[in-house]
């Protein structure tokens, strides 16, 4: 069902080659077609840990656009578990792409005002029918963040039999890099590329879940979460064309935005082998037709 370990593939250009560095992209986003990437590494012991536990719902947390939810959404479908989503904000008539997939996959949805939703205040829904059976639910919070998310993440570093130097990851709550760092030997070092503005808050949450070291970039925000610029969109334009490899624009593209701006700037030692993980989250990135005949 999941194609793992997910495969190493060797990113040439000439950047990387006037550097005299090696830069190789994990496709955690071809692990499963519609459970890809980070998502299911974040999923895997949670969704083990709600079967010990005896419970068939899980109830979870995310945006309109939330790849979170919508791999949830798919996880309950192929392994039997009923879904229920708490989303930010009113709801949609009708409904964007990732809520009509989620829906499709049998996900069931309760709204919550952006107020609510920031404080995870969730009294004013407590009554709600799919909430009240307390005792066949599983709670996953949001983006799949805690120890067993950060357990699921370390397995990315575990699969990686080629030496390497450093390992860089987009961050949205953090998760994924904790695991990384948590499995790093003292040689070698994660970086971290905020999507959200002022993502320096995320190293006392990194710190929440580990005590590995870790480097965050927080300059390759593009605004803040799902911002974008032209100059962003014109990378992950360019980055098709020469590799055959889409990203996103809310997270892999500014990854590697990041990565290549370090590079030309020599950040980088010379020689240094680079891991930069392709954490999925795709599906928003057919808004720019990249795998149109155009390009």
């Amino acid at each position: 069902m999941f194609d793992l370990p997910s495969t190493l593939q060797p990113i040439v250009n000439e950047c990387t080659q006037r550097a005299k560095l090696h830069l190789l992209l994990k496709r955690d986003d071809l692990i499963h077609p519609e459970i890809s990437g980070n998502k299911w590494r974040k999923l895997k012991y949670n969704l083990e840990q709600a079967r010990t536990e005896g419970k068939s719902r899980l109830v979870t947390f995310g945006g309109a656009f939330s790849n979170h939810i919508t791999a949830t959404s798919a996880a309950g479908k192929y392994l039997g578990f009923e879904t229920v989503g708490i989303i930010r904000g009113e709801p949609h008539h009708p409904l964007n792409s990732s809520l009509q997939f989620a829906q499709d996959c049998g996900m069931q949805f309760i709204y919550l005002d952006r107020t609510h939703y920031r404080d995870k205040d969730i009294s004013s829904i407590s009554s709600h029918p799919l909430l009240t059976e307390n005792e066949c639910i599983y709670w996953l919070p949001e983006g799949g963040a805690n120890m067993l998310a950060v357990k699921g993440c370390e397995e990315i570093v575990s699969e990686i039999d080629t030496p390497f130097d450093f390992i860089c990851a987009a961050c949205g709550t953090g998760t994924t890099l904790a695991g990384m760092a948590a499995a790093l030997s003292p040689k070698q070092k994660a970086i971290g590329f905020p999507v959200l503005k002022n993502g320096e808050f995320l190293f006392d949450d990194i710190r929440r879940l580990t005590n590995a070291d870790c480097q965050l970039m927080t300059d390759y925000h593009f605004g803040g979460y799902a911002k974008t610029t032209p100059e962003l969109i014109q990378f992950i334009h360019t980055f098709y064309q020469e590799q055959q490899v889409l990203l996103d624009y809310v997270y892999t593209g500014k990854m590697m935005y990041g990565i290549f701006d370090l590079i030309q700037r020599g950040w980088f030692p010379e020689g240094s082998v680079i891991i930069a993980v392709h954490t999925g989250g795709v599906q928003n990135a057919n808004v720019f037709n990249l795998k149109s005949s155009e390009l």
